[in-house]
């Protein structure tokens, strides 16, 4: 992609405020491993991202954290739900369970979804709980400025989605964890072949060097 336009002060700003160097890291794909990153923090990194036109995979969407303990989150969640239509609450709003959907609805609201604009950038995101077979592969990457580590004091308390999401109505929990399980152990079973191959090769180049 082109860098970012510099316009002068009587010009409309360019729809994207990225600086030149960061358009020049523009990627086909970032898949982003969302857990213990900030709920809000993360979202507005990916909605504007999105905006950019980049295309965005948030994985592991369960371990998403958000500041405040679990009652207070559980309770503020309650709240939303019966926010209602009160003639037909088939209209809506409509109040997802699973945290994938948490979040995306989180980052929709940071989107001018209903413009085409804002359609086409939520068309480029794509949440999940745990890892699917096609990203278990494919480098995943963090925010920092979004990680709880740098975002929130280490006494304070803090809720993970999953949880939350459990106690108001997700049914999939143990499903996740299982899967989850099954796939770390997979894949230590195959960084440890793949180590193995390694230590191999450089053992046979070595050989051959002497």
């Amino acid at each position: 992609p082109t860098p970012v336009q510099q316009t002068c002060g009587a010009c409309p700003p360019a729809p994207c405020a990225r600086p030149p160097a960061a358009s020049a890291m523009f990627e086909k794909l970032v898949v982003v491993d969302a857990r213990a990153h900030m709920l809000g923090r993360l979202a507005s990194v990916v909605a504007k991202e999105l905006l950019c036109g980049q295309h965005v995979v948030l994985v592991r969407c369960e371990g998403i954290n958000i500041s405040g303990s679990l009652e207070r989150n559980v309770i503020k969640y309650h709240s939303f739900l019966r926010k209602r239509v009160n003639t037909n609450p088939k209209q809506g709003p409509f109040h997802h369970r699973a945290p994938s959907m948490i979040m995306y609805r989180v980052i929709r609201g940071m989107v001018p979804h209903k413009t085409a604009r804002g359609e086409a950038a939520l068309a480029r995101l794509k949440v999940f709980e745990g890892i699917p077979d096609e990203y278990q592969k494919v480098k995943r990457m963090v925010v920092p400025d979004a990680l709880r580590a740098t975002r929130l004091r280490p006494h304070r308390k803090y809720t993970v989605v999953g949880e939350m999401a459990t106690r108001v109505g997700w049914k999939f929990g143990a499903l996740v964890d299982k899967m989850e399980d099954a796939r770390r152990e997979k894949s230590a079973a195959y960084y440890t072949e793949k180590k193995a191959k390694t230590a191999a090769y450089a053992a046979a180049k070595a050989a051959v060097s002497a």
